[in-house]
C-alpha cells in the first residue's frame, strides 16, 4: 500500500496517545480521571494537519481529558466510548470523505486488531501487545504516548518525499 495515498490518521487513545495509565480520583468531571499526553506526539499531529492531511480519534474510553486535547489540537470530530471499532470505520471514511485504504491507523492492543487490519496502513507503538506488534505494517521505535505517533507522521512524510521540505521550513 503506497504511503502517499493515506489521507488521515486515525489513533486509539489509552496506550498510543498515552502510556496507557489512567490516575482516577473522586468527584468532578469523569471522576477527576487524568490522562498524561505527549507534547511530541502533539507536535507530530500538528505536523499532519499542516501538511493537509486529518485526524480523528477512535477510542474505547473518552471523558473530558481526550475531548480538552482533541480541542487543542484541533482534531474536528473525536469517536469515544466505542466497543466496536470496526463497526465504526465506514461512519469515520464517510466523515472525512476518504476510503478505508486512504487511512494510517494506530492501536496498541488485541481490542484493536480487527479494525488495524481493514485500514490502508496499520502502526502500533514499541510497547504494544505482542500480537498486535506481529501483525501491523509499522512499529514506532517510540512507546505508547512518548511520541509514537509523532514518529509514524514523520514515517509516513518521509515515504512520500514531503519531510525534506518540511523541515527546510524551520532552518
Amino acid at each position: 500500500m503506497p504511503l502517499a495515498n493515506i489521507k488521515l490518521l486515525v489513533l486509539d487513545v489509552d496506550g498510543v496517545l498515552t502510556d496507557g495509565n489512567v490516575i482516577m480520583g473522586i468527584g468532578g468531571i469523569d471522576g477527576d480521571e487524568v490522562k498524561s499526553f505527549s507534547t511530541r506526539d502533539g507536535a507530530g499531529i500538528a505536523l499532519w494537519r499542516d501538511a493537509g492531511y486529518a485526524t480523528t480519534f477512535l477510542t474505547g474510553r473518552g471523558g473530558a481529558a481526550v475531548q480538552r486535547r482533541a480541542r487543542e489540537l484541533r482534531v474536528e470530530r473525536i469517536w469515544e466510548h466505542v466497543h466496536d471499532k470496526l463497526a465504526v470505520l465506514d461512519e469515520i471514511c464517510a466523515h472525512f470523505g476518504v476510503s478505508r485504504e486512504q487511512i494510517a491507523g494506530m492501536g496498541d492492543d488485541i481490542v484493536d486488531l480487527a479494525w488495524l487490519g481493514a485500514v490502508g496502513y496499520s502502526a502500533a507503538p514499541a510497547d504494544a501487545a505482542r500480537d498486535v506488534l506481529d501483525r501491523v505494517d509499522h512499529v514506532t521505535p517510540s512507546k505508547g504516548g512518548r511520541g509514537a505517533v509523532r514518529d509514524l507522521v514523520e514515517h509516513i512524510l518521509r515515504a512520500n518525499g514531503r519531510w525534506d521540505a518540511y523541515v527546510e521550513r524551520f532552518c
